[in-house]
């Protein structure tokens, strides 16, 4: 594409070192995921500051559209270059970027707990997995999302801060207590209303569910259970299908057993709650795992994995134990939302 509107979306700042270069990775697979129409994208060093250069058709919708722009992870702002007459310079007309966010993001930085995954690379996998759905540009408001390995709830959160309905299921009872007993803390310390219903579930292998209502005028639920992931349906039936389903394996979950027996006998169930035209995606240590034995896999429980660019390599470094986590996104073949 040689004609159209040239534009710089500026990094995400992290406080980390590991975190900006981790950023930097998923900036152009978030934004190649959206529209692959973008090219070609370069990266720019303007006053000392990353951006990554792309080119739009002049009439690029989304470029504005305010809400879709405040909900990319990998940037702070997104730009239009324009040559300053006369004088060579480049300067950068700042295009809307503005997301009335439900609750506050900061409810999933705030919860700290052992494992617990980058925010910006959670958020990213939400965009990700929505973008590959016929839901792609369906308002967060109007979608529910389900992630059958919650741990400390930080894909719960953000998906729950961008407006979504949200449900989790975690094996480990005690994970799932401080969770419930956080989001507890942080309505009341935050003053969003709340409304809580907790119990526990006839079969004790089955642990405990807690239903959250929030807010007032406009109210969201989360419904959290502990038990096991292959009950999924069961546990959390109140949800409804979800439109998404997100999930961020373990990492202590890298070898070929465990890796095995959860895809094979968890995925399907996973996929089987999925709204008509969803998606579903899933993030894991592929160091001794690779895409090209977990895609026979994934396939095998009736779904198609999604391979145009850039869904095709998502292969990224976390840190010098996990050098090679990838993410596989997946629908049911010819199922559409009409």
């Amino acid at each position: 594409m040689t004609d159209g509107m040239r534009c710089a979306a500026q990094i995400a700042p992290q406080r980390s070192t590991q975190y900006s270069s981790l950023t930097k990775d998923l900036a152009p697979l978030e934004l190649q995921a959206f529209s692959g129409e973008l090219t070609p994208l370069e990266w720019l060093d303007l006053g000392g500051i990353d951006y990554l250069g792309f080119t739009a058709a002049p009439d690029e919708s989304f470029l504005r559209d305010a809400e879709l722009l405040g909900t990319f992870a990998s940037f702070s702002g997104f730009f239009e270059l324009r040559e300053e007459p006369g004088t060579g310079e480049t300067l950068l007309k700042p295009l809307p970027r503005a997301y009335g966010y439900f609750l506050s993001p900061d409810m999933a930085y705030t919860r700290r707990y052992k494992g617990k995954t980058n925010e910006v690379f959670t958020q990213f996998l939400l965009n990700v997995t929505k973008f590959a759905s016929d839901f792609r540009t369906a308002p967060w408001r109007q979608l529910r999302v389900f992630d059958p390995l919650c741990g400390g709830g930080t894909t719960l959160f953000l998906a729950l801060a961008l407006g979504a309905d949200v449900g989790g299921v975690e094996r480990d009872i005690k994970d799932a207590e401080t969770t419930a007993a956080f989001v507890e803390q942080y309505a009341a310390e935050n003053r969003i209303p709340v409304k809580v219903h907790a119990e526990r579930l006839k079969d004790a292998r089955k642990g405990r569910r807690w239903f959250f209502q929030l807010g007032k005028s406009e109210t969201r639920k989360l419904i959290l259970a502990a038990g096991d992931t292959r009950e999924s349906p069961h546990l959390v039936a109140a949800l409804g299908r979800p439109h998404l389903v997100v999930a961020d394996f373990p990492y202590g979950v890298q070898h070929h057993g465990p890796v095995k027996e959860l895809v094979t006998e968890a995925l399907p169930v996973w996929a089987g709650m999925l709204k008509p035209g969803g998606a579903l995606a899933f993030s894991w240590d592929a160091t001794r795992f690779p895409r090209e034995e977990m895609t026979p896999l994934v396939e095998a429980s009736g779904m198609k994995v999604v391979q145009r660019p850039p869904y095709h390599h998502m292969v990224h470094r976390v840190d010098r134990v996990i050098k090679r986590r990838d993410i596989i996104v997946a629908r049911f073949p010819f199922r559409s939302t009409t």
